[in-house]
């Protein structure tokens, strides 16, 4: 096989996808003194990579600025490119290999709004070389098809998505999902359709009952069927032998989870591999009696202090090892020849966290790898075992100089009550003590919010100047079932109380300015920045909240024009358990409402929502923005009219941005430095 170089693996992308390397690397050159705003937040230009099953082909979703993204095949063996799936008015979103000389993908519109979500991706096969084209669901509404019959249409609804598991990739089948929504579109139960990917023929396996999600055993089989309702969280198994299923789990979803588990994957030996605590403070991966449906006490996988929330890594059923994060994301193995080029690859990337991902085929000649680091974008690299060379495929983003980009620790605090708080911290390049501080806070809240690695949104914030501290408060997940629990029903109080807590952190360790720090976040995030400024008036001088809660009580019955995302389950018994009861905690809401105290914010605030945003609708933004504005003249307030929970299109990402640099400069940035 002829080698493939570095600069051939670039360049056959970058002709592939009508662009070139050498322009951005001339367009870095003449940068001027501050890295542009486009360069963080434009749509990556390597969004995904993913070996073919034999390992001689690898796919790509890559994009340049002024057009769409595309699907690209690379043929590792001829070093040659085919652009085989790209379109003027739409982008490839996701893919996969369906066999070696077939791919399944879908699309969507990433200079819109939400009106180019996800839920109308639409799903299309085609063959590696760009033959063979056809479109096996639509975008847009359709009809349900029956549970259990062959399905003759044409196309199937547009409620057809991919599975995102590797199945058994030996066919032009695959299994796909489809969920089945009643007239106002809230889901009842999900399908699974074993669909051929060449006559758009489809059928349906049958299933236990409602089923949330599935799971594949490593003959690319449906093994396990998922489903939570009323509270409770039920698990099936399916016999290979007589395809009879049966019940192997049931605990609660939100409270007490005592005896559950997260089923990952199986292992040669037919063994399900699971996250759960096994009666301690911190998941671990473990394996689980299929027969008896008990959890074996002994992790297989054991991180104190960190939860187990990794993926296998398995290749045709041989389990390799498994993907973990403690303070960075990184690898277990337990096969010896990967741990082999585990430390081949790592000293040839140092400082970087390198994720492997294998072929289906043992015989493999390359392995993929995504390197993640704190200074510079996640970079794509092709690993060959049999020369030890190491080849660059591309990076997610172009023009950014590594030794500019800010150093990123993991640091750990106290809390008031003696609680060490996780955070990351993030100073810019050269930088000295007695900075300007942003504190970052995570939305969610109940989920990992940080996690070691380049993100655009930090070092954004650090190529202006800024230091920026991300606490993973109490409520986040990752750390423990005691931390995780420790947040319920604290909103406004020990979650924010963690927070200041870290600021005041950064102000004792010498690196925060007191004068100069600000709070910003999104979501939840949101609600932690406004609560921020009125709990801490005297820590923080200025405050971004973007599409943020208002009023805890508006997330139970918040005047939507529109239905909400939020499931009907989470609401009725998540939500009282792990945010509050609107009728017990009612006196706890108005106290820890955004809305109730807004009186209290005088100092400057940027506020941005989305006016077709599902999860905090537009009114909570109103709602606030009347409520402090009747006696807070530093408000800055800007709609989206076309985004959601968030921002999708890229011209509001780079107005949001250069709003938020405008705003921090005359508030904790050279600005205020100068009044």
């Amino acid at each position: 096989m002829p080698p493939l170089t570095s600069l051939c693996a670039r360049v056959l992308l970058a002709c592939a996808l009508g662009t070139s390397f050498a322009a951005g690397a001339h367009a870095a050159s003449a940068e001027p003194a501050l890295p542009p705003v486009e360069l963080f937040f434009s749509n990556p230009l390597l969004a995904d990579a993913e070996l073919s099953p034999s390992g001689r082909y690898l796919a790509a979703v890559s994009g340049a600025p002024g057009r769409r993204d595309m699907l690209v095949v690379v043929d590792l063996q001829e070093n040659k490119a085919n652009l085989v799936a790209g379109y003027k008015d739409a982008d490839i979103l996701q893919f996969q290999w369906v066999n070696d000389g077939r791919l399944l993908f879908n699309v969507s519109d990433k200079q819109i709004g939400p009106g180019g979500r996800y839920l109308a991706s639409g799903l299309y096969a085609v063959n590696r070389d760009g033959g063979g084209m056809r479109q096996l669901a639509s975008r847009r509404g359709g009809g349900l098809a029956e549970a259990g019959s062959q399905i003759a249409q044409v196309m199937l609804p547009w409620h057809t998505f991919m599975l995102g598991q590797r199945g058994a990739q030996d066919s032009d089948e695959v299994y796909v999902l489809s969920s089945d929504p009643d007239q106002d579109e809230k889901l009842r139960t999900t399908n699974l359709l074993r669909l051929n990917t060449v006559t758009g023929r489809a059928q349906a396996v049958q299933r236990p009952g409602p089923v949330d999600s599935w799971v594949l055993d490593n003959a690319g089989e449906p093994r396990l069927a998922l489903n939570a309702s009323g509270g409770k969280t039920t698990i099936h198994y399916r016999e290979p032998a007589d395809g009879k299923w049966r019940s192997v789990g049931e605990f609660s979803t939100y409270g007490s989870n005592k005896g559950g588990f997260s089923p990952l994957g199986f292992g040669a030996d037919g063994k399900l591999y699971v996250r759960a605590q096994a009666g301690k403070d911190a998941a671990a991966l473990h394996t689980l009696d299929l027969a008896t449906g008990k959890v074996d006490p002994q992790g297989v996988v054991v991180m104190p202090g960190y939860d187990f929330d990794g993926g296998l890594v398995s290749r045709r059923g041989k389990l390799l090892g498994a993907v973990i994060e403690t303070d960075a994301p990184g690898h277990v193995w337990f096969d010896k020849d990967m741990q082999a080029i585990q430390q081949a690859v790592d000293r040839l990337l140092p400082g970087a966290a390198n994720i492997l991902s294998v072929a289906a085929s043992p015989d493999a000649p390359w392995v993929l790898v995504r390197s993640i680091s704190d200074q510079r974008p996640m970079a794509y690299y092709l690993y060959s075992p049999g020369s030890g060379k190491l080849n660059p495929v591309g990076s997610s983003r172009e023009g950014l100089d590594p030794a500019r980009g800010g150093r990123q620790d993991p640091v750990r605090y106290k809390a008031r009550d003696g609680r060490e708080i996780p955070a990351l911290l993030t100073v810019p390049a050269g930088a000295k003590k007695n900075l300007p501080l942003v504190v970052l806070v995570h939305g969610g809240p109940y989920v990992r919010g940080n996690h070691w690695g380049w993100d655009s949104d930090t070092q954004f914030l650090a190529s202006r100047g800024y230091a920026v501290l991300e606490p993973d408060f109490r409520g986040s997940r990752g750390y423990g079932s005691a931390h995780f629990r420790a947040g319920f029903k604290q909103w406004g109080l020990a979650m924010q109380n963690d927070i200041a807590d870290g600021a005041r952190w950064a102000i004792a360790q010498g690196i925060a300015d007191p004068k100069r720090i600000c709070i910003a976040g999104a979501s939840y995030g949101g609600y932690a920045t406004l609560m921020g400024l009125v709990n801490d008036p005297d820590l923080y001088k200025c405050g971004i909240n973007w599409v943020g809660v208002t009023d805890i009580g508006l997330l139970f019955n918040g005047h939507w024009s529109f239905d909400s995302d939020l499931t009907d389950d989470w609401k009725t018994h998540g939500m009282p358990v792990m945010i509050g009861d609107p009728v017990k905690d009612a006196t706890q809401f108005k106290a820890t409402s955004p809305i109730e105290q807004a009186a209290k914010i005088t100092q400057p605030l940027l506020l941005a929502y989305g006016a077709v945003d599902r999860r905090v609708p537009l009114y909570h933004g109103n709602k606030f923005r009347d409520a402090v504005q009747a006696h807070n003249r530093q408000v800055e307030w800007v709609v989206y009219q076309d985004e959601g929970h968030g921002w999708t299109r890229p011209q509001n990402r780079f107005d949001f941005w250069k709003r938020v640099e405008a705003f921090l400069g005359r508030h904790i940035g050279p600005g205020a430095v100068k009044q």
